[in-house]
């Protein structure tokens, strides 16, 4: 299969007392938490590639530049959307957007992955 600029994923999060910056350290209010936040947007970029790629590899985080934009409390359902605006050899590029059900944007911004092989990967890692 091929990596093609255009592809789109999601994931979703209710977002729970440890998703919260007070739980994650990241603040001190009980609403979904920056860190948590990225991870989320992370996910949405791993699902837009992850049937699309050779056996074997995977991608890793390389890039981040994300904007919080508004508050979810405990019980929100947030949905992260990523579509992968480049492909630049190995490096891909996405945009992704969180909204809350009622379509209200929470954060906005790009990730950058790269495909690796996994096991080369993983081998190289140091402790």
């Amino acid at each position: 299969m091929a990596i093609t600029e255009g592809l789109r994923g999601a994931a979703e999060l209710r977002v729970g007392a440890e998703d919260t910056a007070a739980a994650l350290g990241s603040g001190d209010v009980d609403v979904l938490g920056t860190p948590r936040a990225l991870a989320l947007a992370e996910a949405a970029t791993v699902d837009t590639v992850a049937a699309h790629l050779a056996e074997g590899q995977t991608t890793v985080g390389t890039e981040v530049a994300l904007s919080h934009l508004a508050a979810s409390p405990v019980g929100a359902e947030v949905r992260a959307e990523a579509r992968l605006r480049q492909v630049d050899g190995r490096r891909l590029v996405f945009d992704v957007t969180l909204a809350h059900a009622d379509g209200r944007v929470v954060a906005r911004g790009t990730v950058e992955r790269v495909a690796v092989d996994r096991a080369r990967f993983t081998a190289n890692a140091r402790p």
